[in-house]
């Protein structure tokens, strides 16, 4: 499928905007001046009331499936289209999107398993149209500055990384709404290793390469009793393996009182507050901890321990604040900038299909190490 010319406002379709992360991407899509909202696809019955409480203009029709969007003669065929549905609808409704020829930006995870990922990778690619996935920490200034920091050798070889995801959900994030059960289960993509991990496996190996390896214990539930059927987890402790032969650590839970999360760490989501330090608007919080042959980088905080001059213990280490980029644009804006340019021919996808599906494989072989008890190589 040819590209759309550079300057021509993109007819964008959103899927599954009543969503929390739904209602996000039609604000962006509304205020961007590149695009034209050309339907919403929602069968949730609060959808209507929601379409006028987001101000979407009236002319824009709402529809239920994208069987119709697809059919109806009286909606402008839209050149690409946001997925935000749940996780285990990803690969049906986005195989519907590229079989007609239309550029797909799938939210994260890819799909629920590893299989049908694979095959709309492969489909895509076949069509020769894009599909890009919502990992959208990769346009977050902090992970920006983090990967051209790594890649311009401030801490040398990187040896190994702590990281943590700890956070705590309260009642209504899995109760307060009919359309939100999901979480609560696994067999319907619930869980924090997919809704969470699967955001730190992709930045992980956007920094550090690919993850080979995973060892998973699971941590002691809260919500629900050990031996309840189809209970999601709750937290876990990892080893990891990269490629590259580093090593790494993570702690994951979504049960325990924690300020040591990517949202709270950078106030990247406006629904989570950042935390600082009392009485100043320093950054303290820091998620990963990467090690390296030079040097030692925290982040978000964004702080680099290094030697002057000779490395020894003996030496006073020296440690700075590195610098981001003042764009006061959220990552979920940058990134929509970003897939227009891609439709428009402008860009390369900075996370496609493989890289999506490669971050799913990491958690699917985590739930696989809890199920099993065991230790998961992963193939490439």
């Amino acid at each position: 499928m040819s590209a759309t010319p550079a300057q021509s406002r993109v007819k964008i379709a959103i899927v599954g905007f009543s969503g929390l992360i739904g209602k996000r991407h039609t604000k962006h899509v509304l205020e961007n001046q590149s695009v034209d909202l050309v339907a919403l696809v929602d069968p949730s019955p609060v959808a209507p009331a929601l379409k006028t409480a987001l101000g979407v203009p009236d002319a824009v029709p709402l529809l239920v499936n994208v069987t119709e969007l697809l059919q109806s003669i009286t909606v402008s065929r839209p050149d690409c289209a946001l997925v935000c549905t749940p996780h285990q609808t990803h690969a049906h409704i986005a195989t519907e999107l590229v079989e007609a020829g239309i550029h797909v930006f799938v939210e994260k995870p890819v799909t629920d398993e590893v299989q049908p990922g694979r095959d709309l990778v492969a489909q895509a690619k076949a069509k020769g149209v894009h599909l890009l996935v919502g990992h959208h920490r990769r346009f977050n200034p902090y992970i920006a500055a983090t990967k051209k920091a790594l890649d311009g050798g401030v801490v040398g070889d990187v040896l190994a990384v702590s990281g943590l995801w700890t956070a705590f959900k309260p009642d209504p994030y899995f109760n307060a709404d009919p359309a939100l059960a999901w979480r609560k289960f696994r067999s319907r993509g619930g869980g924090v290793v997919l809704n969470n991990f699967v955001h730190e496996a992709d930045c992980m190996q956007h920094l550090f390469g690919r993850i080979v390896r995973v060892h998973a214990e699971e941590i002691t539930p809260q919500r629900c009793a050990p031996d309840e059927p189809d209970r999601v987890e709750e937290g876990v402790a990892l080893t990891l393996r990269f490629e590259s032969g580093a090593v790494g650590t993570y702690i994951l839970s979504d049960a325990v009182v924690s300020p040591h999360n990517f949202e709270m760490g950078t106030g990247e989501n406006p629904h989570i507050p950042r935390v600082r330090v009392a009485g100043s608007n320093r950054d303290e919080i820091d998620v990963y901890r990467i090690f390296g042959t030079k040097g030692t980088l925290s982040v978000p905080d964004m702080t680099l321990s290094s030697y002057a001059g000779d490395r020894s213990w003996n030496e006073e280490l020296q440690r700075q604040k590195l610098t981001i980029d003042s764009d006061p644009r959220v990552p979920l804006e940058r990134q929509l900038d970003h897939f227009v340019r891609v439709v428009r021919g402008e860009e390369v996808p900075n996370c496609d299909g493989k890289a999506g599906l490669e971050a799913l494989q990491v958690c699917r072989a985590i739930l696989e190490s809890l199920e099993t008890s065991s230790t998961i190589d992963i193939a490439e």
